[in-house]
């Protein structure tokens, strides 16, 4: 018996992103929210906000930001960094260096400052080395095109081999959630797939949780009893 192994803790299974859909009228998202992220181990919301004045879109994120907040999820804004302290939101994702660099003095210490767009391995680095709070692989570009599945994979395993801050892989399907928690995400983002399931938004989560818990531990169980 390899006792030494036992000291070993327990890799924990990626959490579930969610990412809304695109807010115009936060009610009717607001009255399903609680039931939505207490179904499944959400750990943070994406808000995508429908482009208007600022005023009413500030009023949206303090119609979400308390329901996302008190089921212990973080609420992060789809850009809109100027709207973030105002709104009472948890921080902001952003799309680029560029755009991560100029909104890390708004945000940080106390926000949450994540980033995507990162096209290349060297964008993802320099990303880990300004103060990106996780890195996103696999969103679709300003033409709706994105990497293969593979490709994202690959991707997310490079990163979490290498580097500390946590990666978050962004899965179209079922299938794309477990391909990318068995290559190591720390998290998977979910989003449009969800909201379309015909079953319904709290089953597709649910079921997308489950593939995700799964995939995990068939492939770090497993991972686990060979160093033992």
């Amino acid at each position: 018996m390899n006792l030494a192994a036992k000291s070993v803790p327990p890799r924990p299974a990626p959490r579930l992103y969610l990412a809304t859909p695109e807010v115009d009228e936060p009610s009717q998202l607001a009255a399903s929210l609680a039931e939505l992220l207490a179904a499944a181990d959400v750990a943070a919301v994406l808000l995508r906000l429908k482009p208007t004045d600022q005023r009413t879109m500030i009023s949206r994120v303090k119609a979400l930001a308390p329901l996302v907040q008190e089921a212990g999820a973080a609420l992060l804004l789809d850009g809109h960094v100027e709207l973030v302290a105002r709104g009472g939101a948890d921080g902001a994702h952003l799309t680029g260096l560029a755009a991560m660099e100029e909104a890390l003095p708004s945000l940080k210490p106390d926000r949450i400052a994540g980033v995507g767009g990162l096209a290349t391995r060297h964008d993802s680095m320099a990303a880990g080395e300004h103060g990106a709070d996780y890195v996103l692989f696999g969103e679709p570009d300003a033409n709706g095109q994105r990497p293969s599945a593979e490709a994202i994979a690959e991707r997310l395993q490079w990163w979490d081999e290498l580097f500390e801050p946590p990666c978050v892989g962004f899965a179209v399907s079922r299938e794309e959630a477990a391909e990318f928690a068995a290559a190591g995400a720390d998290f998977v983002l979910v989003g449009d797939f969800i909201w379309a399931d015909p079953r319904g938004a709290k089953a597709a989560l649910v079921d997308a949780a489950a593939a995700i818990r799964q995939a995990h531990a068939a492939t770090f169980g497993k991972a686990r009893a060979g160093q033992g």
